[in-house]
């Protein structure tokens, strides 16, 4: 283990190169280790005195939050270690995939609309549809970084409900609109209060879990997801048949009441986020989360698991240079290329599922039953893929299934003659493909966990997700009119 020397004296330019090269194999010489191990004394990468005293002198003068429960000797049970994760998964987990529902409902319900007449009703085509899903994204991708300036500056426990509200609002106001202009502006504003939500939200549930724990969290985000599709084709199997009443269509009244649900979520969660493990205490919960043994166990166990975790302050600014020399990591522009193509096909077909299904002959109701099974299929892929990457510590080798998959599928879908004229085997063929084992989860967690500091954490997230963005830009302009 390298030896880290402290001291006060005008350092070098050269040494402190030095240092930083000295810190960077340190980090990599302890990145494998598990939590678990990190919590039995002969596996504590504090054991080291000069190393316990370098994080605690950089935890110091970076006045992060939780640095007073930093404790190199402190120690504590499997079992106790158990329960606080239960307590985590309760508390800061599943509230998080709440918050995600909200997200998922706004930006999802595009397409049930779409299925009841939406481009008729505003005399749109489906490039239109096509441009107006491009606008979203391309705010959504330009506003990942701002977002998370504004987020590092706040913190995520104030901004994120104040996001989420506002993206709320916006889609309420969706059922006010008339022609494709209108259809352009909410597009725009609704991609700019959603972007860099995911990024802002990860981070957040990176204060309480370590990085092995964090992918299996994550993979229950997307999880979620799938059953927020299923709930709300559920939801637009009812409330599309509210269209005539009040002289409003049923798109209309989708967009008004979900968005309306959104946005008391957005509310519940000022409640449900606080700033941090040691910060728990306020006017919503006087007791706070967790006893002050907790509070230690969980920052000493995310520490143990990444000592990078408490180089900056929640509440501090992000620096351009720091900025600049995140986005310049390239070790993890790999990942960034996988979030560019690996999600293409899915997002080719995603948007104009219902409109296929409708073409096909299937109703406008049956239309939103149908979407049910794909998402099904999703989840017991998804978690089982994401379970098996972390069982083998195995990430490239396993995302292969995704594209090798998906191919097999798209070749059916664009050369099998009877995919325009037999209504059912198309269904099925879409609904596989849609299917197709998500490593979205994976990738995420992998950035994650290959990023060494705060700092590059908060910016990695944001430009990988600008990546995906991109990937679902070229994806909405496959399906032209012509």
């Amino acid at each position: 283990m390298s030896q880290i020397t402290i001291n006060n004296r005008p350092q070098t330019e050269e040494h402190e190169q030095l240092k930083k090269e000295e810190k960077v194999n340190y980090l990599e010489s302890t990145s494998s280790i598990s939590s678990r191990e990190f919590s039995k004394e002969s596996k504590n990468p504090f054991e080291d005195p000069p190393v316990a005293e370098y994080y605690r002198n950089l935890y110091e003068s970076c006045k992060y939050e939780c640095r007073g429960a930093f404790d190199p000797e402190f120690t504590w049970t499997e079992e106790e270690e158990k329960t606080l994760i239960r307590k985590l998964d309760w508390r800061v987990a599943l509230a998080a995939c709440f918050m995600f529902f909200a997200l998922q409902v706004d930006r999802g319900n595009l397409s049930q609309a779409v299925a009841d007449n939406l481009l008729d009703d505003m005399n749109m085509t489906t490039n239109d549809y096509n441009i107006g899903n491009q606008i979203f994204f391309v705010c959504f991708l330009v506003a990942e970084v701002p977002s998370r300036l504004i987020s590092k500056k706040l913190g995520p426990a104030i901004f994120i409900p104040l996001q989420m509200m506002s993206w709320s609002i916006v889609a309420m106001c969706q059922s006010a609109m008339h022609n494709k202009t209108g259809f352009y502006i909410t597009r725009a504003l609704i991609g700019i209060l959603e972007g860099g939500f995911i990024a802002d939200l990860l981070l957040w549930l990176s204060y309480f879990y370590t990085a092995k724990e964090l992918s299996i969290r994550l993979s229950w985000f997307w999880t979620f997801l799938s059953l927020v599709q299923i709930f709300t084709a559920l939801l637009a199997f009812a409330i599309l048949r509210m269209r005539g009443l009040s002289g409003l269509y049923g798109w209309q009244w989708l967009f008004l009441l979900e968005g309306l649900f959104t946005l008391l979520i957005g509310i519940s969660a000022f409640y449900l986020m606080v700033p941090s493990a040691v910060q728990t205490k306020n006017k919503l919960h006087p007791k706070g989360w967790f006893t002050e043994r907790e509070e230690k166990i969980v920052v000493n166990r995310v520490l143990r698991d990444d000592p990078s975790k408490g180089d900056m302050n929640n509440r501090q600014a992000l620096a351009l240079k720091k900025i600049w020399e995140a986005i310049c990591d390239y070790d993890l522009w790999p990942v960034y290329a996988i979030g560019l193509i690996a999600l293409i096909p899915i997002g080719t077909l995603t948007p104009y599922l219902t409109l296929t299904l409708k073409h096909l002959g299937f109703s406008t109701f049956n239309i939103q039953l149908l979407t049910i099974p794909y998402n099904v299929l999703h989840i017991i892929f998804l978690l089982v893929i994401t379970w098996v990457t972390e069982k083998l510590n195995e990430r490239t080798l396993i995302c292969l299934i995704a594209p090798v998959y998906s191919t097999i599928l798209l070749g059916f879908i664009r050369w099998w003659p009877g995919s325009l004229v037999k209504p059912w085997p198309t269904y099925v063929l879409c609904t596989l493909l849609l299917a197709t084992p998500y490593i979205h989860a994976i990738c995420v967690s992998w950035v994650s966990r290959n990023s060494n500091s705060i700092t590059s954490r908060a910016v990695s997230s944001a430009l990988y997700n600008m990546f995906v963005q991109l990937g679902s830009i070229a994806a909405n302009q496959i399906y032209r009119t012509d």
